[in-house]
């Protein structure tokens, strides 16, 4: 059975907020993250939904949080259900920490309408898709309804962090990138580039959110990039990220511009998007994804996020 939303009430819950694909509950001093089955891009909730999306993006965060626990501090603290996470309640950071290794995505098609510039860094002519940078770009974004560019000076500048807790953001988010480029090699893939969200926990920087799941970052295959960047395929590198489903989304006609309808998400293509997350977790983790099967996931999340609140006090 899919998870579309959730609207449970928990003792102390101070407040529900309902994002593109998580519910969060607020409790206290605390935070219950509910994966859903729910997907978007390019900022559009679509109404259908994709059978374990949610328990893949939990299960995949939940190890790499784990895995770079000794880089950065994180809020997780739990993970009582497959699609719950509970964890520390911190200040956000009202940025988005982007790291590029490779010039895909939104950077790309910018570049190709003649943009040399990316937050604010200046990036070279002659360039092409897929470019692999010497060393990452961290361009951050704003964190909205619609996330836009933004420079490390205009951060500073109009206030959302301090120079000093800005560099720890930036350092935090190379070595992390870089963890999780060394973790994916070991699996024959490539991490692109990827998304890191921040707050304050004590006066401290907090990684925060999801980290490196196919929501939040483009993976392919090495052996198809290796390929391609060496001219021996037509085809372009194979991947396990959301961006194939922008992709198929651009070849219909729809970026979410005014005017543009959304298409159909039919069962075919909902089944190849729901494949691609578990081909994606095999992949990274090395096990086999083994889907929860609950006739009652509501149920069961409910139940198991109170328990896990009653042992937490």
């Amino acid at each position: 059975m899919n998870i579309a939303t959730t609207d449970f009430s928990f003792k102390g819950q101070t407040n529900l907020y309902h994002g593109k694909v998580r519910d969060v509950y607020y409790i206290g001093d605390k935070v219950a993250m509910i994966a859903t089955d729910r997907i978007s891009a390019f900022d559009y909730k679509f109404p259908e939904l994709i059978p374990h999306k949610g328990q893949v993006l939990n299960q995949i965060a939940t190890y790499f949080l784990e895995a770079t626990k000794d880089i950065a501090p994180n809020w997780l603290l739990s993970v009582p259900d497959p699609n719950v996470s509970l964890g520390h309640k911190c200040e956000p950071v009202m940025i988005e920490a982007i790291v590029r290794g490779t010039l895909l995505g939104s950077a790309w098609r910018a570049y190709e309408k003649g943009e040399r510039e990316i937050s604010g860094i200046p990036v070279a002519d002659g360039l092409s898709e897929y470019h692999i940078f010497e060393t990452p770009l961290l361009t951050p974004t704003t964190k909205s309804e619609n996330d836009e560019p933004i420079t490390y000076q205009e951060i500073i500048d109009q206030g959302l962090v301090d120079k000093e807790h800005l560099d720890q953001i930036n350092d935090y988010a190379q070595k992390l990138f870089a963890r999780g480029q060394e973790m994916a090699k070991a699996r024959g893939l490539i991490l692109a580039d990827t998304k890191y969200e921040f707050g304050f926990l004590n006066g401290e920087i907090y990684l925060m959110d999801e980290i490196h799941t196919p929501d939040s970052s483009r993976y392919f295959y090495k052996d198809s990039y290796d390929a391609y960047l060496s001219g021996n395929t037509a085809g372009k590198p194979k991947q396990l990220s959301k961006e194939f489903m922008r992709e198929w989304l651009l070849e219909k006609g729809f970026s979410n511009q005014p005017g543009e309808t959304a298409p159909a998400l039919d069962d075919e293509v909902i089944e190849m998007i729901s494949q691609r997350y578990i081909e994606l977790y095999e992949k990274l983790i090395g096990e086999k994804f083994v889907p929860d099967t609950s006739e009652n996931p509501l149920e069961r999340i409910e139940a198991n996020i109170n328990k896990a609140l009653d042992n937490s006090q």
